[in-house]
């Protein structure tokens, strides 16, 4: 227990150290746009199929959900209101980053587990070059960029999955679904008198938690140790690490927003 509680604090250290070297070369350097293009390429777009099936199916699956408990007081025209609020403000974000966490995180790690366990990270190092600058910085920043983006199609994909289900099985038109859905995000109150408080609250939520995926899943790469199976290990303590990260984060993010949102 205490030699686990350790390892806890000594990565929290090491990730703490690793965002503030992230933070102070975020300019990437010469080519630092190009390699920051590759990236969002390999995060949001080829992220973009298994995050909007996601979204569809869940927001479906809340309809059908909704309906069951609305239904016993008539008020399944509201189900609109039930899929936007767990939607917008919960199930899009968590689910989203989770869903990059998992292929991308993945993805990230054991391929600077690879290039570490081969020495390629310290030949860069050993050319006067940062390593951090030119690997770590594209990766969090396009992370940053398009989880966001990916939990915002998320959110429609949801939306639309449940009018489908609202429309065909509830009996509920897809005018008064998404008139439902317009007023709940409405409901909470708008922010500089344009944006939904709820919105901007599942736009928070997936920043917060695309930084903290890469972060992690470039740490656990860079300490990448003992060939192809040091490897293997790094990529999946990155999936875990993350994935717990995410959930206790949206727990204290949550807290938070509720406060000054």
């Amino acid at each position: 227990m205490r030699d686990s509680i350790l390892q806890a604090l000594s990565t929290l250290q090491e990730v703490t150290l690793l965002a503030w070297r992230t933070l102070r070369g975020w300019h990437g350097g010469r080519g630092g746009s190009a390699r920051l293009l590759v990236q969002l390429d390999a995060v949001g777009v080829q992220s973009l199929p298994i995050v909007l099936l996601t979204g569809l199916f869940t927001g479906m699956v809340l309809a059908l959900q909704a309906s069951v408990q609305l239904a016993p007081f008539g008020a399944t025209l509201y189900v609109g209101r039930f899929v936007a609020a767990s939607m917008v403000r919960e199930l899009g974000p968590v689910l989203s980053g989770i869903m990059v966490a998992g292929r991308v995180g993945a993805g990230i790690a054991a391929e600077l587990g690879a290039m570490r366990v081969t020495e390629q990270v310290d030949a860069i190092e050993t050319m006067g070059a940062d390593p951090v600058r030119l690997l770590v910085v594209p990766r969090v920043l396009a992370a940053a960029i398009a989880v966001p983006l990916l939990a915002l199609l998320a959110d429609v994909a949801g939306l639309l999955g449940a009018t489908v289900v609202a429309a065909v099985w509830l009996g509920v038109p897809a005018r008064t679904f998404w008139q439902a859905a317009a007023d709940q995000l409405r409901a909470d109150g708008m922010l500089w008198g344009i944006l939904p408080a709820d919105l901007v609250q599942g736009l928070v939520k997936p920043l917060v938690f695309g930084i903290l995926l890469a972060l992690l899943a470039c740490h656990h790469g860079l300490a990448a140790r003992g060939g192809t199976a040091g490897v293997g290990i790094a990529t999946t303590r990155a999936v875990v690490s993350a994935s717990i990260t995410i959930l206790v984060a949206d727990y204290f993010l949550t807290q938070l927003l509720l406060v000054l949102v």
